[in-house]
């Protein structure tokens, strides 16, 4: 393990390596607990680069057996290393030569799950951001690009798959029933991107033409017995391969594609060049065993990290300060491969809601970073949801001012430009300059600019000249390290709406750029002055969420409802209720807390009813709607000195007061959704459940009786509604008989199936109130649980310290201090892990004063600890600080 060393890392100290290693030749003899790695590097000396350089490769925790140059061994004067480095001085003159280094490693005791481990007999890498130095000395780093020939050995009753990145080039039998193969990329890529797998795996098959005719193998690779639950993964990468030709014109390059689902991996999956790794939660789905949500996750997961193809692998970051350009790029991908397989407006509300709940808090908290950092102590801290959603809403934002089809143009100069590059920001922004003619200038300081800003609007209409004007503000509070901030080109989509919901267009405007319907805010303040509107209109005002902002308007309550009735875009429409529910929500966790009973307005109560009948609307639009924000949601908007017992009082009172009001109407919409045929995982069966399940657990709470989910939960015959029924028995009727003999039924059915009993483990760790934490402590002690296995530790104590805001954050602070003990506990086997399920922590400081000293006295304890993994540290004292 590393521990924190203090170094920090800052964007403008970077410069080329002295060496290129144009080619890796590396031969694996794989063990349990003695493999051993040869590597023979082609070194290049840069041009310019002074003989006497020394060459300085990365470690990790490595064994040195030998080292050669060009056949000969080293003296022990020429070289020194230690576990974390190797320097070598005194090298050939003529600057190119042969470096051969034999290491050896555990894999079975690398429970860090970096660089190359194994766990349930499967040997796996996982080299990003940087593992591979922890299977070899190396310049470990992704602006140096290679091109790897690789040879593995193995025990062929041990492992008869043997895989590595690009195309299979040999293969035989050796003595003692052991095997090899060889593989071969010939695309030069960094060491970030290395991968092997070796182990006893069951296949599947299929093949995909490109565009230009060529004939790609296609093989995901799962234990035995799961086969058939990665049909669904093999779906969605053909879909995938075909969506990326047809609105990118990126073809696969490499003759074979090979995805890996794995039981214990840190990530969600890895984008390895040709052997995609994957955590088997992103791949294993059937209808018995995965939810709605899991068959959405896998399609987004699968296409991803293919869509890494060109941009993260074809294209590579020239630093780890931009792993923006790979991955918010990428996510921007999947998100519109979702959208075009989905509902369009249904998957952006989806991802304006988890950008909401993670992103701008994060933003808002002590965590807060650009998209484009300009330092880091630890990189593994920074795969956040700043630079991934934020990242993705930034070129967003880039198709919105230049429109598709300059965007496009743009995409395409990228792809030619910088093909085989380690490429900058700047590089991207540039692409769309010379494209478009467009200063661009101004717009990159959302990637150099941390926060989240806000818009402060306000609306003035003259009927006499038939004008309306929108004045916008923009601000952005300081964040860490960034004081003073410059004002933003921010994109802002509208419409105005007249009587009935009917559109006004605009004859012309004046003042700051208004171009079509997206006004260019570019100051600090502007007025827009719109002409030939008339009649008074009620302004509908960044639609589809076109930039990632929070707006504060003179909008009334009478508009909102008007614009959750009628507005023509559903993004707004739903932000409309969403906006009166938080209003109403916020407003009553006060009054609680001040000791009055909660008030509830019978206009929310009507509009929830009207949208749930609305056969007009998507079912999952509908779902979404009635879904009553958060807790999480709730202490956003309330900010500070938040108590999370009046939240939860407040969210039941709203929940409470719209099921009674609404329920025969709610009845009757769950039972005509109740025939719904075979399960098919397809958008709007999966809408139609949604909504059901939404009404369940409202109804449930109206009838005051579990009978309905008992009866559910018992008669469903997919994940879906199953897990539904459960959460609501756990939820709403904790400690009775009937949520006792699910938990138990649901144990007895699926306690073999680990990926189904973490959600098991989620729904009971999920539970609100003060018995939470005895009930977490409870399920540490349970046979199945295990915190080295990354899964299970997120579903239990990442869902009970993320998703329980009562039970995690109890008065007395003992939720804090059990998990304080907990993530110590972890830290010494997986730092990475450990790290990011501190996170939770972020946002102490909004909490009211009790628990806020009690969340800081936990955080310190952690911090005063010696010797603690550099990922842990990191976060801990940027938490703090």
């Amino acid at each position: 393990m590393r521990t924190d060393t203090g170094k920090v890392f800052h964007l403008e100290d970077y410069k080329p390596t002295d060496f290129l290693i144009p080619e890796t030749h590396l031969d694996f003899t794989l063990d349990p607990e003695r493999t051993i790695v040869k590597s023979k590097l082609i070194v290049e000396r840069r041009a310019g680069v002074g003989a006497d350089a020394p060459l300085i490769l990365d470690g990790d925790g490595l064994k040195l057996v030998d080292i050669r140059i060009d056949g000969a061994p080293l003296g022990d004067n020429a070289y020194m290393a230690s576990p974390e480095r190797l320097e070598i001085r005194g090298l050939p003159e003529n600057g190119r030569f042969t470096l051969e280094i034999t290491t050896e490693i555990n894999p079975t005791l690398n429970r860090q799950l970096t660089g190359l481990y194994r766990s349930s007999g499967v040997y796996c890498t996982q080299c990003e951001a940087e593992g591979f130095r922890r299977i070899t000395y190396f310049l470990d780093r992704p602006d140096l690009l290679s091109v790897y020939t690789v040879r593995i050995e193995a025990a062929r009753s041990e492992a008869p798959v043997l895989l590595s990145n690009g195309n299979p080039k040999d293969k035989g039998a050796l003595t003692d029933g052991r095997h090899f193969a060889v593989w071969h990329d010939p695309h030069p890529k960094p060491a970030y991107l290395f991968a092997l797998v070796a182990g006893d795996l069951g296949v599947i098959t299929d093949s995909f033409t490109t565009a230009s005719g060529r004939h790609v193998d296609l093989g995901i690779y799962v234990e035995h017995g799961k086969e058939a639950r990665a049909l669904y993964a093999m779906d969605a990468l053909k879909r995938s391969m075909k969506w990326d030709e047809e609105a990118f014109g990126r073809e696969y390059d490499l003759d074979i594609f090979n995805v890996v689902a794995v039981s214990d991996f840190n990530m969600g999956a890895m984008e390895n060049k040709g052997l995609n790794v994957f955590n088997d939660k992103y791949v294993l789905a059937d209808p018995e065993t995965a939810t709605d949500a899991d068959y959405a996750g896998i399609e987004a997961v699968i296409a991803h990290e293919y869509f890494h193809n060109w941009t993260g692998n074809r294209i590579t970051c020239r630093d780890w300060f931009q792993l923006c350009l790979k991955e918010g790029l990428t996510v921007y991908r999947d998100h519109e491969f979702s959208a075009d397989m989905r509902s369009r407006p249904v998957k952006r509300i989806a991802e304006v809601k988890a950008l909401k709940a993670h992103q701008f808090p994060e933003d808002a908290g002590p965590l807060a970073h650009p998209v484009r950092p300009r330092q880091f102590r630890e990189i593994n801290n920074f795969y956040t949801s700043t630079v991934y959603e934020k990242g993705s809403e930034v070129v967003r934002m880039i198709r919105t001012i230049l429109g598709p089809d300059l965007f496009r143009k743009g995409m395409d100069l990228y792809f030619e430009r910088h093909d085989g590059d380690a490429a900058t920001i700047e590089d991207f922004i540039k692409v769309f300059e010379d494209a478009s003619g467009e200063d661009l200038s101004q717009f990159g300081l959302w990637y150099d600019q941390a926060g989240t800003p806000n818009l402060a609007v306000t609306y003035d209409y003259d009927q006499a000249t038939k004008t309306f004007e929108i004045e916008i503000e923009q601000s952005l509070k300081p964040t860490p390290g960034q004081a003073s901030k410059k004002p933003m080109h921010i994109p802002i989509k509208f419409g105005l709406l007249g009587a009935k919901g009917r559109e006004l267009k605009p004859r012309s405007a004046k003042g700051g750029l208004v171009d079509g319907d997206v006004i260019h805010l570019r100051k600090r303040k502007e007025r827009f002055t719109l002409s030939g509107i008339a009649e008074r209109p009620v302004p509908s005002l960044l639609r589809g969420f076109s930039a990632p902002v929070t707006m504060t308007s003179e909008l009334t309550r009478t508009d909102l409802i008007f614009l959750a009735r009628n507005d023509g875009d559903e993004v707004n429409r739903w932000q409309a209720l969403t906006e009166l529910l938080n209003s109403k929500l916020t407003s009553n966790a006060k009054r609680i807390r001040g000791g009055k009973p909660a008030t509830i307005e019978s206009s929310s109560i009507k509009l929830l009813g009207e949208i749930a009948a609305n056969v007009a609307l998507d079912e999952a639009f509908r779902a979404l709607c009635l879904s009553v924000p958060s807790e999480s949601d709730i202490a956003r908007e309330l900010g500070a000195n938040i108590d999370p017992d009046a939240i939860l009082a407040s969210r039941d009172a709203l929940i409470k007061t719209v099921a009674e009001a609404n329920e025969e109407k709610f009845t009757q919409i769950y039972e005509q959704l109740a025939d719904d045929g075979p399960f098919q995982p397809d958008a709007a069966s999966a809408g139609r459940r949604a909504l059901r399940n939404v009404l369940l657990d409202y109804l449930s709470v109206a009838e005051a009786d579990p009978k309905r989910a008992v009866a559910q939960f018992n008669g469903a015959d997919n994940m879906s509604d199953r897990a539904a029924a459960l959460h609501v028995l756990v939820q709403r009727f904790s400690g009775s008989d009937a949520t006792s003999q699910a938990l138990k039924a649901f144990e007895d059915r699926f306690g073999n199936d680990a990926l189904v009993m973490d959600k098991w483990f989620i729904v009971q760790a999920m539970q609100p109130g003060v018995g939470a934490l005895q009930r977490v402590e409870r399920l540490m002690k349970h046979k199945l649980f295990s915190l080295d296995n990354p899964n299970r530790a997120r579903a239990l104590i990442g869902a009970f310290s993320s998703g329980n805001q009562t039970g995690f954050n109890r008065a007395d602070g003992n939720g804090y201090v059990f998990f304080a003990e907990t993530i110590l506990t972890i830290e010494k086997k997986n730092p990475q892990l450990a790290a990011r399920l501190l996170t939770a922590m972020r946002s102490w400081r909004s909490f009211e004063p009790v628990r806020r000293e009690h969340a800081r006295e936990a955080l310190a304890n952690i911090a005063k600890v010696g010797g603690l993994s550099a990922d842990v540290r990191d976060i801990v004292e940027r938490t703090l600080a």
